[in-house]
Order: C-alpha cells, then structure tokens, then sequence
C-alpha cells in the first residue's frame, strides 16, 4: 500500500451520517489483541450516548486492519503505509471526526464500566472544561498517575532515570506527577496525559490539532498548555475509572528509535516555549463561536 487508505467512509471524506454525541479514536501500532478487547469493552460498556469509533493503523502489519474488517464492521479505519506517529494519526482521525467531543484513547486501554457517559455528563455541566480526563489504574488496580504539572526541566531528567530510587522520589518528579495528591476530587490540572482526553469541540476548533513535529510522547503536554492560552481549563475526573495497561514504549530500550524519537520531542517542546513550560505569560485569547460541520 503506497498511500493512506480509508474504509468506511462516505464519498465526501467523512463518515456517513450527522453529528453524534462523542468521537472515539484510537490509534494503534502492533496491538491487535489490545484493541480487540478495547473494542468489545466500548461496545459492552457505553450506554446513553451517541458514538462513532475511528480507528488509525499505523502500519501494524499484525492483522489489526483484518480483525477490524471483520469483527468491528462499524468501526471507520485509517491505514496508515507508514508509522506517522501519534499527533500526526491522532490527527487524520479528528479530521473526520462528527463528534460534539472527541475522546482519545489509547489502544492498550480496557473500559469496565460506562465511563465514556460519565466524563460526557461532566464536560455538559462544565462549560469551561476544555479537557478532562478520568481515573486510570493499572491492571491490578493501582492508581495511575495521569493527572499532572507542566514538567520542568529537572522532572524530565528524573523520569528518564526513574529507575532509580534517588530519581523515582526525588520533589521535582514527584510534584510534576502530583503523587501527594489523593486523586479522590475533581480537580483543574496542568494536563492529563493524552492516553485518555475527552476534548470538547469548540476548545478544538479555537486550539488547533496537535502539534505533529512530536511524534511521539509530549505532544498531549503542548496540547493542554495551548488550552489554557485560549482561556478553557483542564480537568481531572476521578468519580470513573478506565484500566490502562500502559506499554511504556520507551522505557523497554532507552536507544530505540522510538526513544530518540520521544527524546527529541520533548527537546524540539523546551524550544517551542522558550525553556519555560507554564502559564506565566499567557493570554486569554477570547472564545470565538464557531459552528459544528453538517
């Protein structure tokens, strides 16, 4: 396949139909089991809303797009004849997208319950939420730290050398993962990370998509700062939970291409903002009215 390749789609690009309550989008490399399972636990557990899923296949190779085809008809599927990263394929999907918000989700994600619902009631009755992200837990069960401040300099450092005590407990990757917090309220926060973001659409249209010079890693760290440049807030939701079995790519081979990769996005962030990731500075550009597509 020499160039991207889109099914379910109708004749002018986007999917057959009007608009729907949320946009689902996963993208996914090499994950076949996982997304099965992601899917079957979409389809169980979320009720009470009207939904599309659009999946991106980064050129897996592994059967993904042939399990797609043949046991998730309905899901709308992006073929990729390459790897394009995370915001570059994140991106063709909400392209396309028809929902009144978008919710990404990464493809090593399980829902157990009617979380999707949960966090769509909570972005209606928060007219400035721009963002919001859930509770996530490992799969034992363990909180997930997800919910976090801008990273400084220093807590970067520490969380590629977290493997070590002096670094995993050292203040600065502590405050940065907010790990003396309970993570039992609901709370406005700097980012959650973008394995689970629920993005309301007017916040996407006035932000713009993600940044796709990072491929892979802080893209979703870029995203959230440029949501509060335009006045919308972030929050953390953790009255529903949603288990993440976290891959950590990076973490497996700090000299893979994918960790340079991932290195060299958080390089080309410190220079997008001058060295200084936060809010000092910013200013509230005013929200503008922009209608949904028909």
């Amino acid at each position: 396949m020499s160039q991207v390749e889109i099914l379910h789609l109708s004749k002018s690009g986007a999917p057959a139909g009007g608009i729907v309550d949320l946009s689902l989008i996963i993208i996914t490399w090499k994950m076949r089991d996982l997304v099965r399972d992601l899917l079957r636990s979409i389809q169980e557990c979320t009720k009470g809303i009207g939904f599309e899923i659009i999946v991106v296949d980064n050129h897996s190779e592994d059967g993904t797009a042939e399990l797609i085809k043949s046991e998730f008809p309905d899901v709308h599927l992006i073929l990729n004849p390459v790897n394009r990263g995370v915001a570059a394929a994140r991106n063709q999907a909400m392209k396309i997208a028809r929902g009144r918000y978008i919710q990404l989700l990464d493809a090593d994600m399980l829902l157990v319950e009617n979380s999707l619902k949960s966090m769509f009631d909570f972005m209606e009755q928060t007219p400035d939420a721009g963002v919001c992200g859930c509770k996530l837990v490992y799969g034992n069960g363990d909180l997930q730290l997800n919910a976090r401040r801008f990273p400084t300099i220093s807590a970067q450092i520490m969380r590629r050398l977290e493997f070590l005590p002096l670094a995993r407990n050292s203040k600065s990757l502590r405050s940065h993962t907010m790990s003396d917090w309970g993570h039992d309220e609901i709370r406005e926060v700097d980012y959650v990370i973008g394995a689970c973001q629920m993005i309301r659409r007017e916040t996407l249209e006035e932000v713009g998509l993600l940044d796709e010079n990072i491929f892979y890693g802080p893209e979703d760290v870029d995203f959230c700062l440029r949501v509060y440049r335009h006045g919308w807030k972030v929050y953390y939701y953790p009255f529903t939970k949603i288990i993440h079995y976290e891959q950590r790519l990076t973490k497996r081979n700090y000299f893979s291409t994918l960790s340079l990769k991932h290195l060299k996005g958080v390089f080309y962030l410190y220079w997008k903002y001058h060295g200084r990731i936060s809010f000092d500075g910013y200013v509230q550009i005013k929200r503008k009215n922009h209608p949904l597509p028909h």
